[in-house]
């Protein structure tokens, strides 16, 4: 009981540092180790997966026909090494959920957590934080919280238990923070991120900049300097073309971090990017054969300046995404065909 407490006092970063420390020297080297690159020589490693393996398009469309939704994820698992997991920007996992997450996935693979939406500039409700920590915030669960130091470390705090889990199973991948477009270098400041990126200094952490601005004209050098000198990951997009405020450019390339490379693809419609009301109709785009040849190419020049990359299909309507993201491991000869596709189970 004691150390129980004990714990529940001790800030985020003091928390991990103390998890690892409980553990055997190997243990400890062993969870920050970086999957080695086992493409060519030419280039680093290259992980493929979706946004979410539960969304409602693959369930409808994807996935076997009467499959639990208990069984979904090793299902994904057999055709990709690697998820974004979407779910965590809401709440915080249990971490049972999340040891189950790692006994029903082979031992290679990989889960990327996107970081909740309160670290990323969000608009938050109370109703989606952890119920204990509304309790210690006397929050009313109607309430907007508000982002300060205290917050930040809470929610992290409540995030360490399920991921500590996936280190010591060697299946934590990058944490995700991804901002909102109202994070704009018009009211804001890049050192805004400084608290955060600190706090989660023990992990691969991928930002994800969602207002062009970040990254025109002379701002440019300045954001990716700023990323790069804390050793955080820039995020990479395959977007519409459009030069929307709201829009990061696909032609830039930039790696940040010498160990991973990140890039998420949004699809390409720009009318349906910019008015859709939801994330379905956002990302509402099929990729061509020719699309993902392109994808390919960007992603092998990508990864010839890191260990690996990461490479996420986030166009997230009907089945789109999985059978964007299969044909593109078959263009960069990860398949020699594709898996089994959807079929009835019974």
């Amino acid at each position: 009981m004691q150390r129980r407490e004990l714990s529940a006092s001790l800030p985020f970063k003091q928390l991990i540092l103390r998890e690892s420390h409980l553990r055997s020297p190997m243990a400890r080297l062993r969870c920050d180790v970086i999957p080695k690159a086992s493409a060519s020589k030419e280039h680093g490693k290259i992980l493929i997966g979706t946004a979410s393996w539960s969304d409602p398009g693959f369930v409808e469309f994807w996935y076997p026909k009467k499959m639990r939704p208990a069984d979904r994820l090793s299902w994904y698992a057999q055709h990709f090494t690697m998820v974004e997991v979407n779910s965590t920007f809401y709440s915080v996992p249990e971490p049972t959920l999340v040891r189950r997450w790692c006994d029903v996935t082979p031992q290679d693979f990989v889960f990327n957590i996107k970081l909740h939406q309160l670290l990323s500039h969000h608009s938050t409700p109370a109703k989606l934080l952890p119920p204990a920590l509304q309790k210690k915030l006397r929050l009313e669960k109607n309430a907007k919280v508000g982002l300060t130091t205290a917050t930040m470390d809470e929610v992290l705090r409540a995030f360490a238990p399920s991921l500590e889990i996936l280190r010591r199973a060697e299946k934590l991948g990058v944490l995700l923070l991804q901002l909102s477009p109202a994070f704009s270098p018009r009211k804001h400041k890049l050192n805004e991120l400084e608290k955060v990126l600190q706090l989660t200094g023990d992990f691969r952490v991928a930002v994800e900049l969602r207002n062009r601005n970040w990254v025109e004209g002379e701002q440019r050098e300045k954001t990716l300097d700023f990323l790069r000198e804390r050793n955080a990951i820039f995020v990479n997009v395959d977007a519409p073309p459009e030069k929307h405020f709201t829009i990061m450019p696909s032609e830039l390339n930039a790696i940040t971090n010498s160990n991973t490379g990140y890039l998420r693809l949004h699809g390409r419609d720009s009318r349906a990017y910019i008015t859709g009301k939801t994330v379905a109709a956002r990302f509402n785009y099929n990729y061509s054969d020719a699309e993902i040849d392109e994808v390919a190419a960007r992603s092998k020049r990508l990864a010839r300046d890191t260990k690996e990359v990461h490479v996420i299909f986030n166009n997230n309507a009907r089945d789109y995404a999985p059978h964007a993201a299969l044909r593109l491991r078959k263009a960069l000869g990860q398949l020699v065909s594709s898996p089994p596709q959807t079929a009835e189970l019974f």
